[in-house]
């Protein structure tokens, strides 16, 4: 066990310091301290020794310079089981600081707040960061507490202990300490970053423990801050595949401006239409699979009323995700006490995905682009209707947010079924068509949607026989003429956009 003996404390939140400070007054703790934290130790009543006494020189260049000096730095880095760092300590009158309480510039809530570069380039920490490192590097002599987060343990400690601390203890401080520099550093590297030198770092601090992963027998956690996202108004914790699904639902629902409605399984839409009214939007969107329905994530663009959250009702499922609510329909829908009811808030997304391969990870942009009417290139002799093309632009925003191989088939902003994630297109298209009539849909007049070029003609010859009339495809395989010919012998339009949608 180690005793407090000397304490330096310069922080830029004083917020929970104040039981500390009286603590260590009461243990007889010398204290160093500068500016502002200084004051406040002396406003409590509290003797203060100023850090200018120590290293002989005044706050120099506007606050830059205040604590970056041998006598600091020595007292905190100095070992004290080597003789000749501790003859040092004494020829230069250096006294041994054993706990140093210091926090950062809030760098990252600058940058976010919008302000100009010269502000934000001053809230990057150097002394700060300094005194943490020194502090944390030397922790079998010296306690360090890096942010108010860990004041409360530390007075614990401070108070049970009677300033004492183990080893153990200090190298537990040290941990966290590190974890915050680095995170600093991360949020200054990416600050600077223009993306010229290819390199990723991440660093999240906030995390929350799932019930479990993918699968019972595999841990889980997810690092992030969920109220950024959503207000959960009613439900238990969600779980792994829960926010798997509901990260697909969210990009799904964020292709549509018009009133819609998805129902989402696997992270693949099994329903989504969109309506004039949100109560025929939920209608059609469950006629489309009510079976792989049953405890999937619900998600709409629009507040829902008591009305159509009287039908949703009647079905079993996980979460439900929505702008808003009114007054009757949350009652309703909180009568099942483990339903998970969000708000979706209006939030930044991140622009690229990350996730593990091998012994490494992979990197990507976002897929952002969606196809629109105005980039599709007809190629056919049969043009797409209006009414056609805007089918085209609906059931390629599903294909798009649905797991490859996909095939896709709408009509009337409704989708009609979907074949999912098959090794070949022609499955995904023979899965899809199966699908479609056995939920009792006509394929006569319906549009098609691929995430890829088809590498041969017989996806819109078996399209083309179920009634299909317009077709919406990237294009660019060395076989396209075959389709196009298949398209123009009987009398089906087809477009390319030159954007592949994989989504793996």
């Amino acid at each position: 066990m180690k005793k407090i003996q000397n304490a330096l404390i310069s922080v830029f939140h004083k917020d929970y310091l104040e039981p500390i400070i009286k603590e260590l007054s009461q243990l007889g703790v010398t204290i160093y301290s500068t500016g502002g934290t200084k004051k406040f130790i002396e406003d409590l009543g509290t003797s203060v020794v100023p850090v200018e006494d120590l290293t002989t020189c005044p706050s120099i260049l506007g606050g830059r310079v205040k604590t970056l000096h041998p006598n600091v730095f020595g007292g905190i880095l100095a070992r004290r089981h080597e003789k000749n760092d501790l003859k040092q300590l004494e020829k230069y009158s250096i006294p041994e600081i054993d706990l140093v309480i210091v926090d950062l510039y809030p760098f990252e809530e600058t940058l976010a707040s919008g302000a100009k570069e010269q502000e934000i380039i001053e809230k990057i920490d150097i002394g700060g960061i300094s005194l943490i490192r020194a502090a944390a590097k030397n922790f079998k002599d010296v306690l360090i507490i890096a942010s108010r987060d860990h004041y409360g343990e530390a007075l614990k400690l401070i108070k049970e202990q009677k300033g004492c601390s183990t080893i153990e203890q200090r190298k537990a401080f040290a941990s966290r300490a590190f974890n915050i520099s680095s995170h600093y550093d991360t949020a200054i590297f990416n600050y600077f970053h223009d993306g010229s030198t290819p390199v990723l770092k991440q660093s999240i601090l906030k995390s929350k423990t799932l019930r479990y992963g993918e699968n019972p027998h595999q841990n889980g956690t997810f690092y992030g801050v969920l109220d950024d996202v959503f207000e959960q108004l009613h439900g238990k914790d969600l779980s792994y595949n829960n926010l798997l699904d509901i990260d697909a639902a969210v990009s799904l629902i964020g292709e549509f401006e018009e009133t819609t409605f998805a129902i989402l399984k696997h992270n693949n839409a099994c329903g989504i239409s969109s309506r004039e009214s949100l109560i025929d939007a939920w209608k059609d969107a469950l006629a489309a699979d009510p079976i792989s329905a049953f405890g999937g994530v619900l998600i709409t663009n629009r507040m829902i009323d008591a009305k159509t959250a009287k039908e949703i009702h009647k079905l079993f499922f996980e979460v439900i995700i929505a702008p808003a609510y009114d007054e009757l329909a949350l009652e309703l829908l909180k009568t099942k006490k483990n339903r998970v009811i969000l708000i979706q808030k209006e939030v930044k997304m991140p622009s690229k995905t990350v996730r593990t391969v091998l012994n490494g990870v992979l990197e990507q942009d976002k897929d952002l682009k969606t196809d629109t009417v105005i980039n599709m290139q007809n190629v056919c002799n049969t043009h797409a209707t209006e009414n056609q093309k805007s089918d085209l632009v609906f059931a390629s925003k599903i294909c798009k947010n649905t797991k490859s191989n996909t095939i896709v088939f709408a009509k009337n902003k409704q989708l009609l079924s979907s074949g999912v994630g098959q090794t070949s297109r022609v499955d995904a298209l023979k899965q899809a068509i199966i699908k479609a009539k056995s939920f009792g849909f006509d394929l006569n007049d319906a549009v098609m949607a691929s995430d890829a070029f088809f590498p041969f003609p017989d996806c819109v010859e078996l399209a083309g026989k179920e009634g299909v009339k317009a077709v919406i495809q990237p294009g660019g395989s060395i076989k396209d003429q075959l389709s196009i010919d298949y398209c123009n012998e009987n009398k089906m339009a087809m477009v390319f956009t030159g954007t592949r949608h994989f989504k793996h």
